[in-house]
């Protein structure tokens, strides 16, 4: 029998930081503020509904190919009645062009099915709710909840995992070590923002393949910069 989802927050590791590192922290997330003093997904929704299926189908997936695929989908299916209306046959042909869509659209139909049944076509935002849909984990819940400004949340994609380990600000080996361990260094007032903030830092700037450390804001505070910027020592 499968185990039911678990909410329970992964216990933060414990990290001693010196008071020069705890300076340096703040000032990553200070100029991370000044640049963006509220940063949002960059998802496309205007209903709790839209976050959701959004935030499901995005999964394997780049925003911007899904925001491609909602736009006309929303259209027609903003709502989890409309969406059981459309049907798997009718929901296909919408997101096709996302990864992984014939699952995705097995999922989607489930969760409305769940959503109208259950809950009368509302989103229930609680995490234990949110994660007992279908196709829905605790990344997908901690995003909506954050974005929602209901649940303080840094969930962990392999932007988010790359930023922190690169800046130094997490060392686990897993996504859940890795939140953890931010939301034991974030202040409080800024959890709710730092997913963005790393996420964006991480598509735009430290990106996988040729991180843009040249024009990277946080540069100076990097412990990874020397591993990607040339030194005039080491072209000779």
């Amino acid at each position: 029998m499968a185990k039911p989802p678990t909410s329970r927050k992964p216990a933060a590791r414990k990290r001693r930081l010196a008071p020069a590192e705890q300076a340096r922290i703040a000032e990553i997330f200070r100029r991370f503020e000044d640049q963006e003093s509220d940063p949002r997904t960059e998802l496309d929704y205007a209903s709790p509904y839209e976050l959701v299926t959004a935030v499901a189908l995005s999964a394997q997936a780049t925003d911007v190919s899904v925001n491609k695929a909602t736009a006309r989908l929303f259209k027609v299916a903003d709502t989890p009645q409309k969406m059981l209306a459309l049907g798997e046959a009718g929901l296909k042909p919408f997101i096709s062009s996302i990864g992984l869509y014939n699952m995705k659209a097995k999922s989607v139909l489930a969760t409305a099915k769940i959503l109208v049944e259950q809950y009368g076509g509302q989103v229930p935002l609680t995490r234990e709710a949110l994660q007992a849909l279908p196709g829905v984990g605790r990344k997908t819940a901690s995003v909506v909840l954050n974005e929602l400004r209901i649940e303080p949340a840094i969930a962990v994609d392999t932007h988010v995992f790359r930023v922190s380990h690169r800046l130094g600000l997490a060392r686990g080996k897993t996504p859940d070590q890795v939140e953890a361990e931010l939301m034991a260094i974030t202040p409080a007032p800024l959890q709710t923002r730092a997913h963005h903030w790393l996420i964006l830092h991480g598509r735009y700037v430290c990106k996988a393949q040729g991180p843009k450390c040249e024009d990277c804001p946080v540069g100076d505070l990097c412990p990874s910069r020397h591993l990607f910027v040339r030194t005039p020592s080491s072209r000779t």
